[in-house]
Parts: structure tokens; C-alpha cells; sequence
């Protein structure tokens, strides 16, 4: 089995914009460190890998960026010409906390090539699959509008440049990151041959979307599934959630192959999340998938890499997803698994998480 691995330092060189967590700095904000979306949790995570001799378990690979006919399936061409030409003048922000330095707009069509490449190589049959270290992240955007650190549409960019090709008919987007997945939604939900299944924290960001009652249109009805979940969610809620809802819909739709939105920022130490995953939630959510791709699609698996904004955890969340896709005996002790084991809910959550999946469920059917 070959894992291949996607990365390129110039993403890590995309630039976060003069920001406190979530808020321009200027007025009574003094400025500060910049917003989550930083370099540093992905560096992380590929220093990590470096460290523990993962990577050389996994075939590490570089891609081209994104060409101008595949950004414009998904964008139109007056946002690329407004974005290009603000990132050639020195950089700017288009949108809702998408700030970006001079030279973005290649930055970010490097992120969503790495992402292309993955799939296509895997559909391709030159990776069994892989995993795309993609920034800036892309779930959020829309085709004309940035929001939530995400400038291209990373995965729906992917998605086309494969369909367009001809290498797949049907593919499934399960995205765990905490947030909704917006754009990849509302670029998806006209349609029946991509299905769009978002797990996130109810109300997060944005606060307005993401509701179980938002199943397509059009071509699409049925095609989207969305499951909010409640704040406090933590291992045993997302693994029944996979079960109950995520991987059933898997089972009927047939994919082509699957694609994992993978947000870290369910991690119970996020500081945009307040969800309780661990490490060990991530590896069972990813050989559940995997599972389900080896039964579905002949195993062909992506996972292109979202939010999450933990420096000291994200590394370990992504080793253990890594380790599980993989296959790879080399492993990366969560240094917080044993606190967190204890945090999590209890037995009284746990039947009231059911409740509320039962109640969702009512919204699939």
C-alpha cells in the first residue's frame, strides 16, 4: 500500500494579516499574534512526521499549483482576475477574515494543486491514498466570496479537475473539521454526483448555516447531509455519529472515492472549537472511513487538510489520522490522550447525544 503525502513549504509562507485571534488589531486592540490560521500547526504536524521516522512510511510528494481552467470550474473568473490583481499590488483581504500577502493568489493555487494532485494520483491509481498538508485551508469559500481563512475551494477544485478528466463519476466529501463546510456545500448543493456530509459544532462559524434540515436542490435534494452537533460532543459522540449517520450514507451513495475535509479543530484544547476529541477520535473516525473506502471505492481515500489551531495537539491528531491511513507501525504518543480520556463526557451526555442523533436521523431518511 502506498500512502503519498502532498506538501510544499511556500504554503507555509502564506500570510495571516494584522489580526488577535479573530479580530483586527487597530483602535484598543493592540496588535498581536496574528490569527489562528498560522504556519505553525501544520509545520508541526510535518516536523512531527519527520521526527518520529513517519515519513519515511509514506511516499512525500510535491504537486503544481492549480491552473487558471481549473480554478475557474469553481470560481468565476471575476474573483480570480480581483484576487490575482490585489495579490500582485501586495496583498489585501477580499472577503471575511481571508487576509493575504503579496503572492497569495499563488500560494493558494498551490494549495488546492496539492489537493488536485492527491486525488488524481489516487484515482490514478499511483497512490493508494493520501493526504494533502493544504494552506491556505479551503471548506469556507465560496465561488465569488472568501470567508473563514479560506481563499480557493481546495477540495471542490480537486473534485472537478478529476470529474473533468474522467477519472470519477461519484465522490463523497465527509468533512470533520468543527466548522460548517460552507463552501464546499453551496458549491455542491444543485448536485447528485458529489455528496456533502458536514460534522461540526452546532452554530460555530458561520453561525447561520449548517442546519440537518438542508438536504440540496434541485439534482442535489438528498445529496447533502449536515449534523450539527452540540458543544461538549467527545470521542464516544463522534464515533456513534460516524456510525449512526456519516457511514451508512457512505454505504448508499457508492462513491467513486472519498475525500476527507480534515479539521483539526475539534480537539478539546482548539481555541476555536469547544468539542472534546482526542487524537485516538481522529484514528477511529479515519479506519472507519477507510473501511468504508476499501468496501465502497477499492480504498481510494484524501484527506486534504483543514482548520485546526492547537500547535501542541494538531501534530498528534494528525500523526494518529497518518499512522491509521498509512498502516504504519511507527506512532506519536498523544501527550494529552490520557488527560483528555478522563475529561470526556459521561454515560448521561452520551444518551442524550443519542436523542439528539435520533432526531437528526429524521432529516436523512
Amino acid at each position: 500500500m502506498t500512502t503519498a503525502f502532498y506538501s510544499d513549504e511556500r504554503c507555509f509562507w502564506h500570510g495571516g494579516g494584522n489580526y488577535v485571534l479573530t479580530v483586527p488589531a487597530g483602535g484598543l486592540v493592540q496588535p498581536g499574534g496574528g490569527l489562528p490560521e498560522n504556519p505553525e500547526t501544520k509545520r508541526r504536524l510535518l516536523n512531527l512526521l519527520h521526527v518520529s521516522g513517519m515519513m519515511a512510511d509514506l511516499s512525500s510528494r510535491k504537486a503544481e499549483p492549480a491552473d487558471w481552467d481549473d480554478l475557474r470550474r469553481v470560481h468565476p473568473e471575476s474573483y480570480l482576475g480581483a484576487f490575482k490583481t490585489a495579490s500582485d499590488a501586495g496583498g489585501g483581504e477580499l472577503g471575511l477574515r481571508t487576509p493575504f500577502s503579496k503572492g497569495g493568489f499563488e500560494i493558494a493555487a498551490l494549495s488546492a494543486g496539492l489537493a488536485k494532485a492527491a486525488l488524481v494520483d489516487v484515482l490514478t491509481g499511483s497512490a493508494t491514498n493520501a493526504y494533502a498538508l493544504s494552506r491556505p485551508p479551503g471548506h469556507h469559500c465560496l465561488p465569488d466570496w472568501p470567508n473563514g481563512f479560506c481563499l480557493l475551494a481546495n477540495i471542490a477544485i480537486a473534485i472537478e479537475a478529476a470529474m473533468t478528466q474522467g477519472l470519477a463519476g461519484r465522490i463523497a466529501v465527509v468533512d470533520w473539521d468543527v466548522h460548517h463546510g460552507n463552501g464546499t456545500e453551496a458549491i455542491y448543493l444543485g448536485r447528485g454526483d458529489v455528496l456533502t456530509i458536514s460534522l461540526h459544532q452546532e452554530r460555530n462559524y458561520p453561525m447561520d448555516t449548517g442546519g440537518a434540515e438542508v438536504r440540496g436542490i434541485g439534482a442535489g435534494l438528498g445529496a447533502n447531509m449536515n449534523i450539527p452537533l452540540p458543544p461538549g460532543t467527545g470521542h464516544a459522540g463522534y464515533l456513534m455519529a460516524m456510525d449512526r449517520l456519516v457511514l451508512p450514507a457512505l454505504h448508499r451513495f457508492k462513491p467513486d472515492a472519498i475525500v476527507i475535509a480534515c479539521g483539526f479543530d475539534a480537539s478539546a484544547v482548539d481555541p476555536l472549537g469547544r468539542m472534546m476529541a482526542t487524537a485516538e477520535t481522529f484514528r477511529l473516525m479515519t479506519r472507519a472511513v477507510k473501511r468504508a473506502a476499501e468496501e465502497l471505492c477499492n480504498g481510494r481515500l484524501v484527506l486534504v487538510h483543514e482548520g485546526g489551531y492547537s500547535e501542541v495537539h494538531v501534530p498528534f491528531c494528525g500523526h494518529a489520522v497518518i499512522e491509521e491511513l498509512s498502516g504504519s507501525t511507527i506512532s506519536a504518543p498523544d501527550p494529552l490522550g490520557e488527560t483528555l480520556a478522563k475529561r470526556q463526557p459521561g454515560p448521561a451526555f452520551d444518551a442524550f447525544l443519542s436523542g439528539w442523533l435520533d432526531e437528526l436521523a429524521r432529516h436523512f431518511v
